[in-house]
Parts: structure tokens; sequence; C-alpha cells
């Protein structure tokens, strides 16, 4: 009897590993010198590193040199706020990762409230950083897109505004990279943060863009790697997968975003025909094409998952970044949405691999999943 392929549809938790980047990450497991010989072994991992550089510098608009990699998305946020600044304005929708750096910065934090929306308060914002005094050692962070709603703020203009008053800018890319068009250089912002493993690149590799020019204290002391900003032998084979995912999801970011735009209105439309009560978080707003965030009245999240994952379905509620718990948004919260409304919420991520036969499928085991309940009501 065959069995039905599970269906994974959490690419914002992680992306699958892109073919060409598992070529890549492979061959250069096989490379023998360390990029930081002069002899042609260490030459030959250099170039790779430096051809992955280009191409993520390509993805999210930025110049080779203001890419600096690093172990990950996390590590770049922490570096980025945990810099010595004496204030850092956030908004309290931001990655966990983003919220830890700057709570354990020491830094006057300055909240900058978002609407039911999800959306950044920008006259507030706009208002407090006017109103902050001395700009020096200031810095104010904000997301391209929300991981678990997928709503999208204006970076450009409050990095405008921010930078108009001599407050450094920091955004976080992770969601936004290889399903929007980002443009590190037209944001105009100074530090962004950016994945491998959300484009379909390796895990444990990301990059922090840096603006050529800005003062920024080295994160790991110790040797020249990272034009001395990042001390370590670095991670080539990682890299390398990185730089193959970033060339791909360029190439094709315009294409790929109508694409899963189809699928998202396609799954939503499906979802409330199914779930008449369910409410679509972040409707209205601009969001990702990729990411739906929905309330199903009356579930708990947590029942709703296990259900799907025995139904073979991968799905997620929030965050994947606390140790696999469901636990409660803060996102949700930050957003003034009913705890129990909030309790229900569960988050569908499409991707690279995604296609029109897994939707379907998905949609299918979806309303099963549910016309099951209802006959066991009745």
């Amino acid at each position: 009897m065959s069995v039905a392929p599970r269906l994974y549809f959490d690419h914002n938790a992680t992306s699958p590993l892109r073919p060409e980047a598992r070529e890549a990450l492979v061959t250069a497991l096989d490379m023998k010198g360390n990029a930081s010989s002069v002899h042609d072994e260490g030459r030959s991992a250099r170039r790779l590193i430096e051809d992955a550089r280009e191409k993520v510098a390509a993805l999210v608009g930025a110049r080779p040199s203001e890419v600096v990699f690093t172990s990950g998305a996390s590590e770049a946020n922490n570096w980025a706020l945990g810099c010595g600044w004496s204030r850092v304005f956030h908004t309290p929708v931001e990655h966990e990762s983003v919220l830890a750096a700057v709570h354990a910065s020491g830094a006057h934090r300055s909240e900058i409230p978002v609407a039911a929306s999800g959306e950044i308060e920008r006259e507030e914002f706009e208002e407090k950083v006017f109103s902050s005094g001395d700009p020096k050692g200031t810095i104010a962070t904000l997301q391209i897109a929300n991981n678990e709603t997928g709503v999208i703020q204006d970076v450009a203009r409050a990095a405008e505004f921010a930078r108009g008053h001599g407050v450094a800018m920091h955004t976080d890319a992770v969601q936004a990279c290889g399903r929007l068009t980002v443009d590190f250089a037209a944001l105009d912002v100074d530090l962004m943060s950016v994945s491998s493993h959300k484009i379909g690149g390796p895990m444990g590799v990301g990059a922090l863009v840096v603006r050529d020019g800005f003062a920024l204290a080295p994160m790991l002391v110790g040797g020249g790697q990272e034009r001395r900003r990042r001390a370590g032998t670095e991670n080539v084979a990682a890299i390398a997968g990185f730089g193959a995912a970033a060339e791909i999801a360029a190439g094709e970011v315009t294409r790929e975003a109508e694409r899963l735009r189809r699928f998202r209105e396609r799954l939503e439309q499906e979802i409330l025909s199914i779930v008449p009560e369910a409410v679509l978080i972040g409707a209205g707003t601009r969001r990702l094409p990729n990411t739906t965030c929905v309330a199903l009245v009356g579930e708990r999240a947590e029942t709703v998952l296990i259900k799907l994952d025995l139904a073979g379905v991968a799905v997620s509620s929030g965050s994947a970044c606390s140790s696999g718990k469901v636990g409660r948004s803060h996102v949700l919260e930050a957003m003034k949405i009913d705890t129990d409304l909030a309790g229900s919420a569960i988050r569908i991520s499409v991707g690279w691999d995604t296609d029109e036969m897994a939707l379907e499928d998905f949609i299918s085991r979806f309303r099963r999943l549910f016309e099951q309940k209802r006959r066991a009501v009745a």
C-alpha cells in the first residue's frame, strides 16, 4: 500500500535545500585548503568564498565588500544590536533574536508600538526619534517582513527619517530575501541581516550587510577573516551553498513572488470556505506573498498542528526559534489580538519547492480534517 507523501508548508521556519546549493556545498566539502593560506589550495577556497559573497551581494542589492558572513541571522542580529549602543528603538514584533539581543545589550530600549494591522506606528516612531536628544550611540531596528504574519514594514521611509536625524538603522531582512526584491542601497540602511536557510541554502550560515564606511566593532577577534570583522576559519562549504541559493533566488524573485502570491490567495480562499469563521491575520495589509497566518476560531493551534502532522502536513504556529515549543505569540499580542483568537492561529508558508499538486493536496487534507471534526460533533 502506497503512503501519501508528506507536505512541507513551513518555509518561513526553513526552506528545503535547493539542489544547486547541495551540489555547491558537497563540492566545497572536498576542498583541501584553508582560505587564509597563500598556496593554490588556499586560493581556491578563497575564490569560492568571494564568488559566494558576490552572489549574496547581488541578491540584496549591496556591494560585495559590504557582505560579512556569519553563522546565521541570529548572530548577525546580535552583532548589529549588541555593539555598545546607548539607545535602541525597536518594535515589539521583531524576531526573538532581535528582541533578545536588544535586551541583553544593556542599552536604553524605546519600544515603538504597532497598529492592529501589525504595521509600525510611524508617527510615534518619528516623534520618539525626533525627541531622543543626542543621536550618538543610537540605532533603530525594523524588520522588512514579519516571520509570523508576513506583514511588510516601510523600512525605507523609517530609515530616511532615522538617518536624517543621525540615528543608525538596522533591518532584519531574513523573511524578505528571495520573496521580495531587497535593495540594501535603496533602503539606505546601515546594517541588514540575512539568512541562508530561508532561501534554500544550508543552515548555519548567514550574513550581516554593513554599509561601507560604517564603524562597527568586530564580532569576533583573533584573526584577519572577513576583513578583520569576524575572526575564525570560514565555513567554506556552507558559504558556497549560500551563494548558490542566492544566485537562484536572485534570478527568479519577481516571477517567484507572483507564483507564491497566487498560491497564497488560493490557499486562503479555500481555508475560508472550509472554516468560514476563520480570521486571516494581517488581511488588508502588504504581506509576504508566501505567508498565511490564520486563526481557526474555536480550535487550539497546537491541536491543529498535531492533527495536520498526523495527516502528513507540516505547518507551524509562530516562530520556529523557541526550542520547538508552541507558546503565546508576542507578535499577535503586540497586535492586540484577542488571546483566544491568537491561541488558534497557525502559520502556513509556501516556497520554492511548492507546486500546484502539493497545494491541492494540502487543501484536500485540510478539508478532510475539518469535515471529520464536523461529523464527530454531529
